[in-house]
């Protein structure tokens, strides 16, 4: 096989991008060569200067140079997509799997694996994962979900999130629950620090010295946190934090407050002091949608950041990192922002209401 040697024409701008490509450490080895060959056949070099230059073979350079021709730069880029060596399976095989996977359970599991499905196509564990990520199927994920049941679910919604997003004005919105039994835990052994290569540790096993619970009323409009520590949760406990309440927010001001459907919040004490306080109005969230309150937003960050990978002696020392840690919050709050509308959530509730219906229906 024989080829005459061939002359390239490069425009400065080409020229000047090889030549940068060359001098680029970061540059992939195999882009390096390709540029060469490309600057010493424009140079007038011969196909075996340029073999020499470039340790490659005649095709090589031969390929390169017909590529640069057809394509320019772009064309050194990238390398053309070659047909697999292993054929791809069936329609059908994959039709099956995923068929399996989103009808079917396995005999002797709750779930599919890869292996399982695997065994029971008749395909290698591979090709089953590929079959699910094209899918968008995750059969080892599982997310847990509550419907709520209240029969005034949309009115309670629409209600708080108007609060949420459209709060009255000279009002003050706060939000309100309790972090109850909080453990003040002295692990048995000293953990290892962080180092390269090695996450901190920290025994499972611990000592426990009692329990607190935190009263949280978060402002939605500020991010500001009013919390007490309290021994019990009862109602008792919570008038005293109402006091707490009435005492930190400006007479002038009305008080909203989101609160859950806790027994403690609705006793004839709560409700005769309320009577007595006009300027407190109560908006209680559906059942089992504590989501709507955004305090829990607060609870899931103090406990991450402060409270589970604590190691306490005393349920003196749990409650002095907690209120450190509402001091540095207060010093600095965030508000959270509410972003779904009611009609969103309605929406989503109406979904999934009628999926349950349909799946009650096919049994």
């Amino acid at each position: 096989m024989r080829r005459d040697d061939i002359c390239l024409y490069l425009s400065p701008d080409d020229r000047a991008e090889l030549q940068s490509l060359l001098a680029d450490r970061n540059t992939p080895r195999k882009l390096v060569w390709r540029a060469g060959i490309v600057l010493a056949t424009a140079d007038g070099h011969g196909t075996g200067e340029i073999m020499r230059r470039t340790k490659t073979s005649k095709p090589t350079v031969w390929r390169w140079q017909e590529r640069f021709l057809h394509e320019g730069v772009d064309g050194l880029k990238r390398d053309k997509t070659r047909p697999s060596r292993v054929p791809p399976l069936p329609r059908e095989t994959r039709l099956k799997v995923i068929a399996k996977t989103v009808q079917e359970s396995p005999p002797n599991a709750t779930h599919w694996t890869r292996r399982l499905m695997a065994e029971a196509v008749g395909i290698s564990p591979s090709s089953v994962g590929r079959i699910w990520a094209e899918a968008g199927l995750k059969p080892h994920l599982t997310k847990s979900f509550k419907v709520s049941n209240d029969p005034m679910f949309e009115e309670k919604v629409t209600d708080i999130v108007g609060l949420y997003l459209d709060p009255p004005e000279r009002a003050v919105v706060l939000c309100v629950d309790e972090k109850s039994q909080i453990q003040a835990l002295d692990r048995t052994q000293p953990g290892l620090p962080l180092k390269k290569g090695r996450a901190a540790t920290m025994t499972h096993d611990y000592r426990r010295h009692g329990t607190t619970t935190l009263f949280a009323a978060l402002d939605v409009k500020s991010g500001q946190v009013i919390g007490e520590c309290l021994p019990r949760h009862r109602a008792k406990e919570f008038l005293r934090f109402l006091r707490r309440i009435d005492r930190s927010v400006p007479k002038a001001r009305e008080v909203h407050l989101v609160l859950d459907n806790y027994a403690t919040h609705k006793t004839p004490e709560v409700t005769a002091w309320l009577e007595k306080h006009p300027r407190f109005h109560l908006h209680f969230t559906p059942t089992s949608a504590s989501w709507l309150n955004m305090v829990e937003r607060f609870f899931a960050e103090i406990t991450a950041r402060r409270i589970r990978r604590g190691s306490y002696a005393s349920v003196g020392d749990l409650e002095a990192a907690i209120y450190d840690y509402l001091l540095q919050h207060n010093s600095s709050p965030k508000p959270f922002t509410w972003t779904k509308s009611a009609e969103d959530i309605l929406a989503r509730e109406r979904r999934a209401l009628n999926a349950l219906d349909e799946i009650r229906g096919n049994r």
